[in-house]
C-alpha cells in the first residue's frame, strides 16, 4: 500500500479496518481541518469504525503520526529491494536511488508533510516525529555497508560508526528542510541538491579530493543569493 496520494474510499463495513486505512482517514482529516481530531472517539464514529479498532494499532494520534513518516521510508525502501536492477546497484547507487524514490513519496504528500511540519511548534516536535523513521532509516543505513576507515580499535571504530549513522541522518533532515523550501519546477533544484550533497559525502567518507566539496558549497551559495 502506498500513500500515493490521499484518496476518498468507502470502507466495506463487513471488514475490520486496516492500519493502513486509518493512516489515510487521519491524513484526509488533517487536510480538511488542519488539526488533530478531538478524540480517538469523535475520530472513529466520523469514520464509521469502533474505537477499539483504532487501538489495535496506535495508542495516541501521536505514534500514529510517526508510523505515517516511518511508512514513507519503509515502503520506499520495499519498492528498492523489489526490483531487480536496484540489486545489481553499488552501495552509492542504492543510496542516491533511495532519496530520490524518499522524495517521490514525499512529493506525492508534499500537502500533507508541509501543513503537518509547518504546524510543528519547533523543531524538536518534528524531530519526535520522525524517531520511527530514523531507526528505519539507520537501518538501512548500516544495511549498505560503507567501506570506511578500520582504526583498528574497537571503541574508536563504534564511535566512527555512530558518528556516520548521525552525519547520515542529519543529511537526510537537512535534504527534507531543502524540500520544503524548494519553489523550482519539479523540485529539480532538491534533485541537484541530494545529487551534490551525496557526492560530497562520498568524497568525503571515502577520503578522495574535496572539488565535489566546493561544488555542493557552490550551489548552496546561489541558492542563498538567489532566495
Amino acid at each position: 500500500m502506498y500513500f500515493y496520494p490521499v484518496n476518498d474510499y468507502k470502507m466495506d463495513t463487513k471488514n475490520k479496518i486496516k492500519e493502513d486505512e486509518i493512516i489515510k482517514k487521519y491524513m484526509d482529516y488533517l487536510l480538511t481541518n488542519s488539526k488533530q481530531p478531538n478524540s480517538v472517539y469523535a475520530f472513529s464514529k466520523e469514520n464509521d469504525f469502533d474505537e477499539s479498532e483504532f487501538y489495535n494499532y496506535f495508542s495516541t494520534f501521536d505514534l500514529l503520526e510517526k508510523q505515517i513518516y516511518y511508512k514513507f521510508c519503509h515502503q520506499s525502501i520495499e519498492m528498492l529491494e523489489n526490483s531487480e536492477e536496484y540489486q545489481q546497484y553499488d552501495h552509492k547507487q542504492k543510496l542516491l536511488s533511495f532519496y530520490y524514490t524518499f522524495f517521490e513519496m514525499l512529493t506525492a504528500n508534499r500537502s500533507f508533510v508541509c501543513m503537518h511540519l509547518n504546524d510543528s511548534k519547533g523543531r524538536l516536535k518534528s524531530l519526535r516525529r520522525f524517531s520511527k523513521m530514523k531507526e528505519c532509516f539507520l537501518e538501512y543505513i548500516e544495511s549498505l555497508s560503507f567501506e570506511t576507515i578500520d582504526f583498528k580499535e574497537e571503541r574508536i571504530n563504534k564511535l566512527k560508526d555512530k558518528t556516520l549513522n548521525e552525519s547520515a541522518w542529519i543529511q537526510l533532515l537537512l535534504t527534507m528542510e531543502f524540500w520544503l523550501k524548494d519553489d523550482s519546477k519539479g523540485f529539480e533544484n532538491t534533485d541537484l541538491y541530494i545529487e551534490k550533497s551525496l557526492k560530497a559525502s562520498f568524497d568525503l567518507l571515502e577520503v578522495t579530493p574535496l572539488r565535489s566539496v566546493f561544488d555542493f558549497a557552490k550551489f548552496l551559495y546561489k541558492q542563498k543569493v538567489r532566495a
